[in-house]
């Protein structure tokens, strides 16, 4: 009986699935084959996130203004930290907004494999999909605050100039980091559970590191070069100047530093997780 007969394709092709052995190639094109698993598991997260929720998506928008509102109250109001001359709340929350989208992200990126286990043990599709997927459904919650953040500054009176344009490779370079960071965390966790404690720690760390209540000019500037270096420093820095027009404060080549060791973790996380991926199944 002939492939016509039974109505099969000509030229139909069987797909063998075999285990990779040491560095393996990225195949970055399969993400594109399998776009719209991504985008159904990203529609899945923020539905989950939500679900049985009183006030659902409202939360992508109260946490960040009432995390703005108490740091307003305690560094901008008792300890008189600097704002560049502009309102405390507005230069918070210009700060905050990213930082929530990385720190969410990579809490959620950190988790996915494990989440996600029944899953990865009974289909094939790109795992790196499950860290993908959980970025972006975190930009949908960075959506909504930004609708806030727009609101805050029609409120203090701050137009809006061309810099606006900026924020978009200052969100990419948000999204590179945790997702480079995140995919050394996920793959770590699948074989060390105690990676979720440190995931945490790290996160908090992170955050004391980074210019979010503070000026990058209360650094002293022969240590701003070395600051720069952390990439949710370069992405703070972008956005308050792409929003509020505060000057870098750190040369020009430390913002693209920043942005370099971004997409330097970025490679090697992809790398390490498509090395680990063939173990996830059996360790899960």
């Amino acid at each position: 009986m002939t492939t016509k007969e039974i109505g099969l394709p000509k030229q139909a092709s069987t797909v063998i699935i075999k285990p990779s052995k040491g560095w393996v190639a990225l195949n970055l094109k399969d993400l594109w084959f399998y776009r719209e698993l991504a985008y159904f598991l990203t529609w899945r997260n923020v539905k989950v996130r939500y679900k049985q929720s009183v006030l659902g998506i409202l939360w992508a928008i109260i946490k960040p203004f009432v995390i703005t509102v108490v740091f307003s109250v305690i560094f901008g109001n008792l300890l008189q930290v600097s704002s560049e001359g502009l309102p405390y709340p507005i230069f918070s929350y210009a700060a905050n907004l990213p930082w929530e989208l990385f720190a969410a992200s990579l809490m959620a990126i950190s988790g996915s494999m494990v989440a996600s286990g029944n899953m990865i043990s009974k289909i094939y599709f790109p795992r790196v999909i499950l860290p993908i997927s959980s970025v972006l459904s975190n930009l949908v919650d960075f959506g909504f605050g930004f609708l806030i953040l727009i609101g805050m500054l029609i409120f203090y009176k701050i137009p809006l100039t061309w810099n606006v344009f900026w924020l978009i490779p200052f969100i990419l370079l948000a999204m590179i980091t945790a997702l480079g960071v995140g995919l050394w965390l996920a793959a770590l966790m699948v074989r060390y559970r105690d990676i979720a404690y440190i995931t945490t720690f790290l996160t908090t760390l992170w955050f004391y590191v980074t210019p979010v209540i503070i000026s990058v000019t209360t650094i002293p500037e022969k240590w701003r070069l070395l600051y720069s270096l952390n990439p949710m420093a370069g992405v703070i820095i972008g956005f308050r100047y792409s929003l509020l027009r505060i000057p870098f404060g750190i040369p020009l080549y430390g913002v693209l530093a920043s942005a370099g060791i971004a997409i330097l973790i970025l490679i090697s996380g992809l790398f390490y997780f498509r090395r680990m991926e063939k173990e996830f199944a059996d360790m899960i």
